[in-house]
C-alpha cells in the first residue's frame, strides 16, 4: 500500500435502514407469512413483535431466529433508501468506503451479492455485538488520514466513542417508520451528527472530507 493510499479517508458504512430499507420488510414478511404484528412503538425491538391471533409478545429466542431467517430468505425484498446509492458514488469520490454490518459471518457473501446488485462493488465486514472493536480492527487495516462513522443506531455510536474516539460519527437512520423511536446517538453525546436524510447527510460528509483534503 502506498504512502498516499494509506492516508485516503475511510467511510465505515452500516448498511441496513442506512443503505436499504430492511425493518419495513421484515415487518410485512411477518405478517405475511408469520402471523406476526411488529409495531414500534418506542425504543425497544424486543416488545415490538406480537402473535396476530393472542396478542402475546415474540419471545426474544424466537425474534433472532425470525431476523436469521429473514437474511437466510427474504433479502431480495429490501430496497435502497432513498438517496443512498448516489451519495456513495459521490462519497467514492473523495474516500475509501467499507460497509460494516451485523450480521453473522456466514451470510457476509449474500450481503456482498446483495450490494453488489444495486451496483455497490465495496468490501463487507460482519460484525456481532457493538461495533466499536470492529472499527477498529478496519482502521488499522486501511490506516486512513480520517474516519467516518456512519451508523442507525446509538448504542454503536457509543462503543465507538469509547473505542476509537477520534472517529468522525454520523447518526444516520433513513428509514421513516423506525427512526421517530430509536435514541439519539447526538443527544446522547455518541455521535457528532443526526441527519436522516441523506439529501442532508451528504453535504455534511463531503464538508468532514473536505477539510480533511484542505488540510
Amino acid at each position: 500500500m502506498s504512502a498516499s493510499s494509506e492516508k485516503r479517508p475511510l467511510v465505515i458504512c452500516d448498511c441496513d435502514e442506512v443503505l436499504l430499507h430492511m425493518v419495513s420488510h421484515f415487518r410485512d414478511w411477518l405478517a405475511e407469512t408469520q402471523a406476526i404484528e411488529f409495531r414500534m412503538q418506542g425504543n425497544d425491538f424486543a416488545h415490538a413483535m406480537r402473535w396476530q391471533y393472542t396478542g402475546e409478545l415474540v419471545e426474544q429466542p424466537e425474534i433472532w431466529r425470525l431476523l436469521g431467517r429473514f437474511f437466510d430468505t427474504e433479502m431480495d425484498r429490501q430496497d435502497p433508501i432513498p438517496g443512498a446509492l448516489e451519495a456513495i458514488a459521490e462519497i467514492s469520490k473523495h474516500a475509501e468506503v467499507v460497509i460494516l454490518t451485523n450480521l453473522l459471518d456466514e451470510r457476509r457473501e449474500s450481503r456482498v451479492e446483495q450490494l453488489r446488485k444495486f451496483g455497490l462493488e465495496v468490501e463487507v465486514y460482519t460484525n456481532q455485538g457493538p461495533k466499536g472493536p470492529a472499527i477498529a480492527d478496519i482502521i488499522e487495516r486501511h490506516a486512513p488520514g480520517k474516519t467516518i462513522f456512519i451508523d442507525d443506531l446509538a448504542q454503536h455510536h457509543g462503543s465507538a466513542a469509547e473505542t476509537v474516539p477520534d472517529v468522525i460519527r454520523l447518526h444516520l437512520c433513513g428509514e421513516p417508520s423506525l427512526a421517530p423511536h430509536i435514541a439519539c446517538g447526538k443527544e446522547a453525546g455518541h455521535a457528532h451528527a443526526r441527519i436522516d436524510s441523506w439529501d442532508e447527510a451528504l453535504p455534511w460528509i463531503l464538508e468532514q472530507l473536505k477539510e480533511d483534503e484542505d488540510a
